[in-house]
């Protein structure tokens, strides 16, 4: 299969504590046999941020295969609700449009909870929380993209399973869960790869 992948996001999509052939979206473009991903994430990015960055990045569309996975350092920093639907809701256009405006070629994956982190029990923050918020996040963002006809892939479960494996940090996914991530998006992938 043929295909360029472009991968948008934040410290999930770009690793942080893992190899770079770990990453999600590299081992996503293995399973599906398309070239490497073109990243733009950073560890630490909101919505804004990404949206900054993406403004002076050098693109190549159109993309056959966007990703988006955004908005837990939004929840992090306290960032309303209501600033993240917004903004989250314009990274999706820009996403569409950089897959040539085919919505159906675009996949957006759920904010994973960091909550149930050793990383999260240390810092004294309410993890119950942090859960409750991520799910209203992740409410949000799933609407948009389906009203935008894009496609959504829910991970949170998936990073909520006890013995999902973790970076040094405690906080980051190790290669394990990045795996099941990649396992989890392929199937959406692959069919969004086959469509118009």
């Amino acid at each position: 299969m043929s295909g360029r992948y472009l991968a948008l996001g934040d410290s999930y999509t770009i690793g942080e504590g893992v190899a770079a052939d770990a990453r999600w979206p590299l081992r996503l473009a293995a399973a599906l046999g398309i070239e490497a991903p073109t990243l733009v994430a950073t560890t630490g990015w909101t919505t804004d941020e990404l949206a900054l960055a993406m403004d002076t990045a050098r693109f190549e569309p159109p993309y056959d295969l966007v990703s988006l996975l955004i908005g837990v350092n939004n929840q992090y920093r306290g960032y309303p609700l209501d600033a993240y639907r917004a903004e989250f809701r314009a990274l999706l256009a820009r996403a569409v449009a950089l897959a040539g405006n085919r919505a159906g070629h675009v996949l957006a994956l759920s904010i994973p909870d960091w909550g149930v982190t050793p990383f999260a029990a240390a810092s004294g923050r309410d993890t119950v929380r942090i859960g409750t918020e991520i799910d209203t996040f992740n409410a949000a963002a799933r609407a948009e993209v389906h009203a935008a006809g894009a496609h959504w892939v829910d991970i949170t479960g998936i990073s909520r399973r006890t013995g999902e494996a973790l970076a040094a940090d405690g906080l980051h996914p190790a290669a394990a869960q990045y795996a099941h991530w990649a396992e989890h998006a392929l199937p959406v992938a692959a069919a969004a790869l086959a469509s118009a």
